[in-house]
């Protein structure tokens, strides 16, 4: 019998990230090209400093909403006519709100760039927010978050931030809105919010593709010639936590078959100089399908599915957090061994094939990433956003191969809090809190769903 022996992988191939052009135009927008000739196609992508952490208190959802009110007609075109005219170019325009920027984004062939760029330029620069269709976007996320509330996973995310933040804290609400605060917008709220954020200085727009940087300049000049001018607002920025000791919190779901974990605390802004020591660590932790608490949970134990930890990456301190769902009955061992984990990295440095293999995934997977104009672009956005070097994408597969696991030892003593950490339980609680007793989990309440 024969047997072929697996071949060996060959040396990581360099990469290079498109060469790019930042600049500002006279009107104040900032403007970033990267030329990318292989295919006939153009991506623009409109950012706007208009995200969640934008919104006035009470008003939360507003972003979100006016992002995608924004599709619904301009002064020429209602919201069906401009969605035909953008099919008839062969794409369609997406719009959304995060926490950090609202964006705009089309991805068009070459011929049709004009054209499309100069109807996106309208679309942003002359909305009128027609009161039936803001009325109906309204309806479709407050049934949203009817559903979310009602599925333990969303219920869980949801509550995790609230014991997580202090009430001042922006962060501590869903960064669409909550049904009390999405039911009271009006079309006035999104108009004011649009004039109050939409403006040069607040806006990025991106065009990667096949065109050079200068004919993108004159592109966007022209398209974008309406737009008004103003300063970028900035905002103050609460990231507290609601408590500085660890607690848990069971948000009762009766005859729940399994249990909703969540764990975690408030984690680091994504320009803090431990990044990529902290990703690498976390990658080790929960970050991959290899990582020790997924082993141990999964694999070891037979826990659960699936279990991860992640940092969520804002231009504040989001959240670290680790998720998972397990059977009621084993609630606690789960949660046992998740500190356990936690303790671990933080006790003792990780083994050769441990760093090996988290480095070796995070340097592999970068190029691949970055292979579509959509792709680059939203790359791009990230440099913006977050004020990154601008040869940040060409040193990143250094950056991770030079963690060492004396740094991975550091960030997890640094970064990882378990004094501070805050544990929520989507489930039963008549079967769940007897047993965490003896789980060092701090005080735990019992909340209705």
């Amino acid at each position: 019998m024969v047997t072929s022996l697996r071949p060996k992988p060959g040396p990581a191939r360099s990469y290079r990230f498109p060469r790019f052009k930042d600049e500002t135009l006279p009107t104040g927008i900032r403007l970033i090209t990267a030329p990318v000739t292989k295919l006939p196609l153009v991506t623009v992508l409109v950012l706007v400093d208009a995200g969640s952490t934008s919104e006035p208190r009470g008003k939360e959802g507003i972003a979100a909403l006016t992002a995608a009110a924004l599709l619904e007609g301009t002064k020429q075109y209602d919201g069906a006519q401009l969605a035909e005219k953008f099919e008839q170019m062969g794409t369609s325009l997406e719009s959304g709100a995060d926490w950090d920027s609202t964006f705009l984004k089309i991805t068009v062939l070459t011929d049709k760039l004009g054209e499309a760029t100069k109807l996106l330029g309208e679309v942003i620069s002359d909305p009128v927010f027609p009161e039936r269709e803001v009325e109906r976007l309204k309806a479709e996320r407050l049934a949203e978050i009817l559903q979310l509330e009602t599925e333990p996973r969303g219920l869980a995310d949801e509550k995790f931030s609230e014991f997580l933040y202090a009430d001042e804290s922006r962060y501590s609400r869903p960064d669409e809105g909550n049904t009390e605060s999405v039911s009271s917008l009006t079309r006035r709220d999104v108009e004011q919010f649009y004039r109050s954020n939409y403006n040069s200085g607040a806006t990025t727009v991106i065009v990667t593709g096949d065109i050079s940087s200068e004919n993108a300049k004159e592109l966007i000049i022209e398209a974008f010639q309406k737009w008004p001018g103003g300063p970028s607002r900035k905002q103050t920025l609460s990231a507290k936590a609601r408590q500085n000791q660890k607690s848990a919190h069971i948000v009762n779901k009766l005859d729940a078959p399994q249990s909703e974990l969540r764990v975690g605390h408030v984690g680091l802004p994504r320009k803090h100089p431990d990044f990529f020591p902290t990703l690498v660590m976390n990658a080790v932790l929960g970050g991959l399908f290899g990582s020790r608490i997924n082993l141990n949970l999964r694999e070891e134990h037979g826990y659960t599915y699936g279990a991860s930890s992640f940092y969520d990456w804002r231009r504040g301190p989001g959240p670290f957090v680790i998720s998972t769902a397990v059977e009621s009955e084993v609630t606690a061992p789960a949660l046992r061994e998740i500190l356990l984990e936690i303790d671990r990295i933080r006790a003792e440095k990780i083994s050769a094939d441990e760093l090996s293999l988290a480095r070796d995934y995070l340097e592999g997977v970068f190029p691949i990433r970055y292979e579509t104009t959509s792709a680059i672009a939203s790359a791009l956005a990230t440099l913006a956003i977050y004020d990154l070097p601008p040869d940040y994408y060409d040193s990143y597969q250094t950056n991770i191969h030079n963690v060492s696991d004396d740094a991975i030892l550091e960030a997890a003593k640094s970064h990882l809090h378990p004094e501070l950490l805050q544990t929520v339980i989507v489930g039963d609680a008549a079967i769940v809190r007897d047993s965490l007793i003896d789980t060092d989990l701090g005080e735990v309440t019992v909340h209705n769903a």
